[in-house]
């Protein structure tokens, strides 16, 4: 099993360094971005102005002109340029792939291939649109919890470095010895007030080590094998990962990109190596004549009732159909996993809030409560 996983790591990593080094390739400032805010609109219109039968240089050279993205327009000019220079689409975007991936223009290069261009634009369309609301559902789940963490840790240091050796000072003309939890406290907080910077040095260079290390291939394809071991978040990473295969591979083979190249596309765009890795296995098989549930059905990362719907779709000849419902419901489950989350999340934090700080409170005060005592002493 080990000796599969770092197959398909090091799979990943040579399909990685293999792309795109036959053609000149630009860089785009802000390429991220652009493809989430931008990439959308720009697919709705360039499939509905295709669709009223406009020419591909006049639709470039509008949509140049609609676009505000001081980035994105100059890409748009490339394209155009290149077209008119006797490339098709599919070629003058893959030299843009920061913005134009495998997946679109593959997509778009299929859709040229079967003269079904406005179609397929439409596709990528509604599969850019729903990715996006997908990635924030999930992203707006994960604000809250990660925000109210981050308040609760920046409150404790505040109060262990500042507030509590404050009342400490005071404590020390008591002239008593302190309840055991309140001299904890106050040890705790000597402890971090004096090392501190060294601590938070520690933990910064750790930070920077780990960042690095996930940059490599085995660290990349260990986080992601990390993230599906999590408790409850595992589920959700799984559930994510499997809607994004399963409505990418369903807009490749629906758009007439071959069973291999979609097998290989969407192992890049299931946004985990682990899985990912093994969709890159399953194509070994599928190229050998084997059925893609079948080759899937070996591994507990793809659920029975995944590869048990992909075999209904293989024998029926309805794959992509198949591989849509698949979609719709892993992202109605991650729908529910979500609001299931949200509802378990907070009444949690709310509790560890006001246990953390609470208790900080409780310790702090606790000699005052107890003053008559500490002071007949």
């Amino acid at each position: 099993m080990e000796h599969s996983s770092s197959h398909a790591a090091s799979q990943m990593a040579s399909l990685s360094k293999q792309s795109h080094t036959t053609i000149e390739i630009y860089k785009v400032p802000g390429a991220n971005k652009i493809r989430r805010t931008e990439l959308p609109i720009f697919s709705r219109l360039l499939a509905a102005m295709l669709d009223a039968g406009m020419p591909i240089t006049q639709v470039l050279d509008a949509l140049e002109e609609e676009s505000q993205h001081k980035t994105f327009k100059p890409v748009i000019s490339g394209v155009r340029s290149r077209i008119e220079s006797g490339e098709s689409l599919s070629e003058a975007m893959a030299h843009y792939p920061a913005i134009f991936d495998e997946l679109y223009v593959s997509m778009v290069s299929a859709g040229e291939a079967g003269g079904l261009l406005a179609d397929i634009t439409a596709r990528i369309a509604v599969y850019l649109e729903t990715a996006a609301k997908l990635r924030g559902k999930v992203l707006s789940a994960m604000m809250y919890p990660t925000m109210v963490t981050f308040v609760t840790i920046i409150l404790t240091l505040v109060m262990m470095i500042w507030i509590v050796p404050a009342f400490a000072t005071i404590y020390e003309d008591f002239d008593s010895d302190l309840p055991g939890p309140t001299q904890t406290l106050v040890n705790i907080s000597a402890f971090i007030k004096a090392y501190f910077p060294y601590v938070f040095g520690v933990i910064i260079i750790f930070a920077i080590i780990l960042h690095q290390y996930k940059k490599t291939p085995g660290g990349a394809y260990a986080s992601d094998r990390f993230k599906l071991r999590l408790p409850i978040f595992g589920e959700l990473f799984r559930k994510v990962s499997l809607a994004r295969f399963s409505s990418t591979f369903a807009q490749l083979v629906s758009s007439g990109v071959p069973m291999l190249k979609s097998l290989e596309i969407t192992s890049q765009a299931v946004g985990n190596r682990v899985l990912g890795g093994i969709l890159l296995q399953a194509r070994d098989h599928v190229e050998a004549g084997e059925p893609l549930s079948q080759a899937l059905s070996v591994h507990r990362e793809y659920p029975r009732m995944l590869v048990q719907m992909m075999s209904a779709g293989e024998q029926s000849g309805k794959v992509d159909e198949m591989m849509r419902k698949i979609a719709d419901v892993y992202e109605d489950e991650v729908n529910t996993t979500l609001n299931g989350l949200t509802s378990l999340i907070e009444p949690l934090l709310i509790v560890f809030l006001g246990v953390t700080v609470g208790g900080i409170v409780v310790c702090m005060f606790l000699p005052i409560f107890k003053l008559s005592e500490i002071v007949s002493q």
